[in-house]
């Protein structure tokens, strides 16, 4: 079974945008992950098609009405769909490698891409959806947000990559930031490869990786557990 992911959007035109190019769109059209979106506004009730309304309380901005972002999900997900239901939101937890190499394993996700003030909380508890961020920061949307978790996903799944051996020494994969890359031309503006590289002596060249994997992690990450 291949990854499939359904984005519920009020921008459907917006996909698959980045991840339609280089090696993840070459997955997307040899069918190794697909990709469908739902228009939210197919969803409304009204003459106006209205997905939103003012905040109970008070307070700027709309809120995304819960009767028809269930109906959305509900008619993506119905109950035995066993992918996750993700909402990208800034409160979220923040996204990692581990959950990526999660959700690629796995049959796929419904994504939730929210707007204006945010999203009611009863659809959210009532479909059960994991919020999920990409940084401490704010976005007009979740659609850019639901690209980077697709791409952080996509590219994890087997066939996606052309080498995937590549993928084990990338950062966060060991709990640390990858070590430095160099390649010709041997000189550049006066500043040379590190000649241990050159050198031919793989022992050598590992151990030298992994002690600047460890020094980055320690000047950058000292958050992040290196392993």
């Amino acid at each position: 079974m291949s990854f499939r992911a359904s984005v519920i959007t009020l921008f459907p035109d917006m996909f698959p945008g980045p991840l339609g190019v280089s090696v993840i769109g070459r997955g997307l059209n040899e069918g190794l992950w697909s990709l469908d979106t739902v228009a939210l506004r197919d969803f409304a009730t009204d003459k106006h098609r209205t997905v939103d309304d003012t905040p109970a309380g008070g307070g700027p901005g709309m809120v995304l009405k819960p009767d028809i972002l269930a109906s959305a999900i509900d008619h993506v997900a119905p109950q035995n769909d066993p992918r996750p239901r993700i909402l990208m939101s800034p409160r979220g937890k923040p996204l990692t490698q581990a959950r990526a190499r999660e959700l690629a394993l796995g049959p796929g996700a419904v994504i939730v891409c929210g707007r204006f003030e945010g999203v009611d909380q009863r659809v959210i508890d009532a479909r059960n959806l994991e919020e999920i961020s990409i940084g401490d920061y704010v976005l007009a949307g979740g659609e850019v947000a639901a690209m980077v978790l697709l791409e952080a996903v996509a590219r994890l799944i087997p066939g996606v990559l052309g080498a995937e051996a590549s993928r084990d020494d990338e950062s966060f994969e060991s709990g640390g930031l990858e070590y430095p890359h160099y390649t010709r031309p041997q000189n550049f503006e006066g500043h040379e490869i590190p000649e241990i590289l050159t050198s031919g002596d793989h022992g050598k060249i590992e151990k030298w990786r992994r002690a600047e994997s460890e020094a980055l992690t320690r000047a950058r990450r000292p958050d992040l557990k290196k392993t």
